[in-house]
């Protein structure tokens, strides 16, 4: 289970009190991995909106509700709310390894070492978000200016996954999970003409 600080409790509870609604409950999600952080995301939903399968914790004054796939990597977490001069905000602190296993190490090393400088140019990015070692599956998601961008797919097959298959032979497939439909600002949209993949 996770626990909460009593500073980031009554800032919760505070937010919710604010709605002016009934049975709100805050829900955690790792979304996805980034480097050697997990990327979360948490918000307020009617407690009738939970999945069935969510990990229900009560708190108090109020209940938390955990995604089944992202329950046993909150393990232990903790929630604080920090405030100074400076800067506030929620604080994460979880104890458990963002990938673990040796095929994830290495799949991570080639993007942070070898993919992400490649594109970076071009303003994008690309984020671990999970490998299943098992069956040679590496999943990802393609950010900045590579979210949406006409070459993003030329990009994945001819620049990114040959980078990855050739330091990691044991992986079979590689999985884009990008919402291509929601980038804001693609390096390159076919509509205008020119443009190319930064590894073509």
């Amino acid at each position: 289970m996770i626990n909460i600080t009593d500073t980031a409790r009554e800032r919760l509870k505070g937010l919710i009190d604010s709605r002016g609604e009934d049975n709100i409950a805050l829900r955690l999600e790792i979304k996805g991995r980034k480097g050697s952080e997990f990327q979360y995301e948490f918000g307020f939903i009617g407690e009738e909106y939970a999945a069935p399968e969510d990990t229900v914790q009560d708190v108090g004054d109020f209940k938390v509700f955990i995604s089944p796939q992202s329950a046993p990597d909150v393990e232990g977490l903790t929630l604080d709310f920090h405030e100074d001069d400076f800067q506030s905000g929620f604080k994460i602190d979880n104890p458990n390894p963002v990938l673990s296993g040796d095929m994830a190490a290495a799949v991570a090393q080639v993007i942070t070492s070898e993919v992400n400088p490649a594109i970076a140019g071009h303003g994008g990015f690309v984020e671990l978000l999970d490998v299943d070692a098992d069956q040679g599956i590496v999943y990802i998601r393609m950010g900045g200016g590579c979210q949406g961008c006409g070459m993003a797919d030329v990009t994945l097959k001819q620049g990114i996954e040959v980078r990855i298959r050739e330091a990691v032979p044991a992986v079979m497939q590689i999985i884009d999970q990008t919402d291509h439909a929601g980038g804001e600002n693609p390096y390159f949209q076919p509509a205008k003409g020119g443009g190319a993949s930064p590894f073509g």
